[in-house]
């Protein structure tokens, strides 16, 4: 059996007036993230995992923030798509790891759905998907709350050739 791992990361700012979404689950909070699309962290630090780990590249080759077909995209949506290019290619997902750094809100009653909601997304198995968060003790952008960001680990199985 042949294996790869890949990684992603993605981080964005806090900003007025928009919801706070990670792994397609919205998160009551006074502000969002700012992006071109809902700017899903969560999501995008796994679709680079993915891509990285078939070595397909990286998200913004495939929706490049200069796009305006992108603007307020469902990151769900991004990471649909990079499933379906991932199994394209032959990989089977064998299991997804991701650390969200976050001073605020405090995010372990969201945890689980954002789990399912990926591992729904990507047609996975249950228990194929982690999620935890994680503060900085208010150290760096995140401690001071000026931003969020995501690590993602991603180990895929060649299923064809």
């Amino acid at each position: 059996m042949s294996y790869r791992v890949g990684n992603g990361y993605d981080a964005h700012t806090w900003g007025e007036g928009r919801p706070f979404i990670l792994g397609g689950v919205t998160i009551p909070h006074t502000k969002g993230l700012v992006g071109h699309s809902d700017a899903d962290a969560l999501s995008h630090a796994i679709c680079d995992a993915l891509l990285g780990a078939a070595a397909l590249g990286n998200i913004g080759q495939y929706f490049p923030d200069s796009d305006p077909k992108w603007k307020g995209a469902d990151s769900l949506l991004l990471l649909k798509e990079c499933g379906q290019m991932v199994k394209i290619k032959g990989w089977l997902v064998v299991n997804i790891d991701a650390t969200i750094v976050c001073q605020t809100p405090k995010l372990t009653p969201y945890l689980v759905p954002m789990v399912r909601m990926i591992e729904e997304t990507l047609e996975l198995n249950p228990d194929t998907v982690n999620v935890k968060a994680k503060t900085t003790e208010g150290m760096g952008f995140e401690g001071r709350e000026e931003g969020i960001s995501v690590q993602a680990v991603v180990l895929l199985e060649r299923v064809k050739e």
